[in-house]
């Protein structure tokens, strides 16, 4: 297996133009995890460590523009008054040293229905920014993940930041699992109640092929948590029935709607 290391984003776009199977690694948590359980071999890894283009965050014209490579540590750390929902998302996912390593860019890539960064975002309306060398292209996060663990990448292209717009709503992430650290969300919601626009936006994971957003005005709060749950299409497997994600998002919902209205 080769292994392409690039410096810049102009050379990963290159690279992954000419080694359209290979399989980009930043913080590496989840393709490590495939390699090391020898379910995939791919021909070649292209490693994006190197590419500070990809790093950090910046604001832009109003906007906020987040590397791929933003770890969750760097959501936790610093975009807690920005994107609360996000930073306490990023507190939930795996051990410290998960935390350091992982990307929010990865998760998207992984796009596994239980990704702990996802209803953050979509709640947010957050967009894809995805690169190739042939130019770029940018996507609602809805229109991205397109089923478990498939997004809309096309072959050649990156993912190269997410953008977002913060509505400046008050929000909040919740999770359910069988502990309270270092586990897969058996379900998971993120909610936030923006006053400015009068509706109610809530996204789940783990309880559907992939993570989705509901939404409703505020006027009808009362009945939110019951939509969400009916939205919301789980399945039986060995962390939780389908039954029990959806009383788990009907009472998270409600605790989220407490928690934003205090």
């Amino acid at each position: 297996m080769d292994v392409l290391t690039p410096r810049t984003l102009d050379e990963a776009l290159r690279l992954k133009a000419d080694a359209a199977d290979a399989w980009p690694i930043q913080g590496g948590t989840d393709v490590m995890v495939e390699l090391n359980f020898d379910r995939a071999r791919p021909p070649a890894i292209l490693n994006l460590s190197e590419v500070a283009e990809l790093r950090g965050w910046a604001r832009e014209n109003g906007s906020l523009r987040l590397g791929a490579g933003l770890t969750y540590t760097e959501c936790r750390r610093e975009l807690g008054e920005l994107l609360p929902a996000l930073a306490e998302a990023a507190r939930t996912v795996g051990s410290p040293q998960i935390q350091n390593r992982g990307t929010v860019g990865g998760n998207l890539g992984t796009a596994s229905p239980a990704g702990d960064s996802l209803p953050p975002l979509l709640v947010e309306e957050a967009e894809v920014e995805l690169a190739s060398a042939a130019g770029s292209r940018t996507l609602a996060l809805e229109e991205f993940l397109v089923g478990p663990k498939r997004n809309a990448l096309a072959a050649g292209e990156l993912i190269v930041s997410i953008r977002i717009r913060p509505s400046g709503a008050r929000q909040t992430f919740m999770k359910v699992g069988p502990r309270n650290a270092m586990v897969i969300a058996v379900a998971s919601l993120a909610l936030a109640v923006d006053r400015e626009r009068g509706e109610i936006r809530a996204a789940y994971g783990s309880a559907g092929p992939v993570a989705r957003l509901v939404r409703a005005p505020l006027d009808e709060a009362d009945g939110f948590p019951d939509r969400v749950a009916e939205a919301a299409s789980p399945i039986d497997d060995v962390r939780g029935s389908a039954a029990y994600r959806r009383h788990a998002l009907r009472v998270l919902t409600a605790r989220a709607l407490e928690r934003c209205a205090a």
